[in-house]
């Protein structure tokens, strides 16, 4: 068992400034600034004063995130769209579906994170009927999609990683079971992405969205979505905007034309600012190296899984460090009571619903993790 990981982790930690004040365990939510990503976020303030404006920069500056998010994934930049949110990728796949004829079922996990399953909800309106997958025991298990995937269905929407407790599915298997009935995959992987290796052409997803604010180590207001080649083109949604045009610059509002592969899902003007960031910070998650970062957090998740055990706190979801990602969730009453406790003492966790999350990441020390824990246990036990 690894006690360090295999990179230099205090290189690491001394770019993270917040661990001077505090522990950060709370990356399911939001990750911390890093000098990298202060740094982005400054030359693109210096841009903006030096220059008044200067968007040919911008928007190299965007194609270099697409770039950025497409390595990470295993895809090319020209499948990757961009947008302001996971829910507005989400919208922009719904709205290109037809829902009218009989292949208009629409399966949903109960693991979805709310903004999903109320857009797919939201379709209804539009001759969509949508069935929902059980979790049971904080999990859901192959044979639960089984019984609701039939040859009507038209996609399954999928979470990679249950955001209450990261537990992870099997997208590869979901997927092949979805194609055998003609339908489509969509993955939202905002609690994978810079957890968890990701190769979208090995697990043969239609489409994967995140945004960057959790382990890829960004902010809030940028999202990416992946389009398989060969789909792209064959879909036109409704949810767009001028960067989804053929000629964004030719300035036609009576031509509604279509830009090849993912970018006709780009919708209106790029954040640009946040694909500064962006980038920088899914280039420290490259640099390291996806393997390097999911070997020590299966060091760190095991670590909380035994130490959770060990004071006697209630683990929600399952057991196995290979089965989830280093989201580690403890069943506790009042969560945000006990996340406002631990964050006054220096440990920021992230509650939701009827669980405390601990959510390390690279920089995150088996140190960090002990402290987290005592103090959850002693909250936990002091009401």
């Amino acid at each position: 068992m690894l006690t360090t990981p295999s990179y230099d982790l205090a290189a690491c930690r001394a770019q993270i400034p917040l661990l001077g004040s505090c522990i950060p365990m709370n990356n399911c939510s939001q990750a911390p600034q890093s000098a990298a990503t202060k740094a982005a976020a400054e030359e693109y303030l210096d841009s903006w004063n030096r220059t008044g404006m200067d968007w040919d920069a911008w928007m190299v500056e965007v194609g270099l995130a697409k770039a950025a998010f497409a390595r990470l994934i295993g895809a090319e930049p020209e499948e990757i769209a961009i947008t302001g949110s996971v829910s507005e990728a989400t919208s922009a796949v719904a709205s290109a579906l037809d829902f009218l004829g009989p292949r208009n079922r629409v399966v949903v996990s109960e693991a979805e994170f709310p903004t999903v399953g109320q857009i797919w909800l939201a379709q209804e309106r539009r001759g969509a009927k949508v069935s929902w997958v059980p979790v049971t025991d904080g999990r859901i298990d192959l044979p639960a999609y089984e019984a609701v995937i039939t040859d009507r269905t038209a996609i399954v929407s999928a979470c990679h990683a249950y955001f209450l407790n990261g537990f992870k599915q099997d997208l590869k298997a979901l997927g092949e079971l979805v194609h055998a009935h003609g339908g489509l995959l969509f993955a939202d992987a905002y609690q994978t992405a810079g957890a968890i290796p990701i190769d979208v052409k090995a697990l043969g997803v239609d489409f994967l969205a995140s945004g960057n604010l959790k382990f890829l180590m960004g902010i809030p207001g940028i999202a990416f979505l992946y389009v398989r080649p060969g789909l792209a083109d064959t879909l036109r949604p409704s949810v767009t905007g001028w960067f989804g045009r053929m000629q964004p610059f030719s300035f036609d509002p009576k031509r509604l034309d279509w830009a090849p592969g993912a970018r006709r899902f780009d919708t209106g003007t790029p954040p640009v600012l946040n694909a500064y960031i962006a980038r920088a910070g899914m280039e420290m998650i490259t640099g390291l190296g996806m393997e390097k970062i999911r070997a020590w957090h299966e060091v760190l998740t095991q670590r909380l899984i035994d130490g959770g055990r060990a004071r006697r706190l209630v683990l929600h979801g399952v057991h196995e460090a290979s089965r989830k990602t280093v989201s580690t969730a403890f069943v506790v009453e009042n969560s945000h009571g006990v996340e406002a406790a631990m964050r006054a003492r220096g440990v920021l966790p992230a509650a939701r619903g009827p669980v405390i999350r601990l959510a390390p990441h690279f920089y995150t020390s088996l140190d960090d993790v002990d402290t987290a824990l005592d103090l959850l246990a002693e909250v936990t036990r002091s009401g």
